[in-house]
């Protein structure tokens, strides 16, 4: 299997590492911010509005958005979908997965994680570095699990939502979609979407706009 990586910052690199590790081929990078013509040892093809000429060059090719910003992942998601693409997952080989977590496509699985029996994991999520999600979990699309982030049983983590590095959240909660959760953060009880929550316990400090609605 072939990728294309959209992206070229500090996430782009974990990611492209992801993929070397896993012996995959990687064809080039996509980024609509950046100049260059190669980029970490690949070639740059230029931004989405090089989209159909690439996807005909490389058919099979599947992207990865390896962008850490959910909402800037959504977006450049959307366009790839409307284009056409199709997305693959990064997993890093010292992941450990149950054979019956289902994980949506375009999710990526950083080194050590370990995802357990039964969870569902939406599409375009990050699971980041060290980060573990306990049996029965909910995690749903385009949200991001920071690093060092540990998730007990069976709970449910709506849409587009960030978890802060080093974040405990306790068996059961809710934590309802575009919400942001503080590093260190402990979560004990159900947060709503839409807000900012910081602290032990967590609570909450400020509200977030919802561009997905917008």
């Amino acid at each position: 299997m072939s990728y294309i990586v959209y992206g070229a910052g500090g996430h782009a690199k974990v990611v492209i590492d992801i993929l070397r590790a896993r012996s995959e081929k990687i064809v080039g990078i996509l980024d609509d911010h950046i100049l260059v013509d190669e980029w970490n040892g690949l070639p740059v093809f230029g931004g989405t509005d090089r989209l159909q000429d690439i996807m005909k060059q490389f058919p099979e090719s599947l992207f990865i958005v390896a962008i850490g910003d959910n909402e800037v992942r959504k977006r450049i998601s959307d366009t790839l979908v409307n284009a056409g693409g199709q997305f693959g997952n990064a997993v890093h080989p010292s992941a450990v997965i149950a054979p019956n977590v289902n994980l949506g496509k375009g999710t990526v699985i950083m080194p050590m994680a370990v995802i357990n029996s039964d969870a569902v994991i939406g599409e375009h999520v990050i699971i980041n570095t060290s980060a573990t999600v306990d049996h029965d979990c909910r995690i749903s699309d385009f949200t991001h699990i920071s690093p060092g982030v540990n998730i007990a049983g069976a709970v449910n983590i709506e849409a587009s939502v960030h978890i802060g590095i080093g974040a405990a959240l306790i068996q059961g909660v809710t934590v309802g979609r575009n919400t942001v959760v503080g590093a260190g953060a402990c979560v004990i009880n159900d947060l709503p979407e839409n807000v900012v929550a910081v602290g032990c316990p967590a609570n909450v400090i400020n509200y977030v706009r919802d561009e997905t609605t917008c």
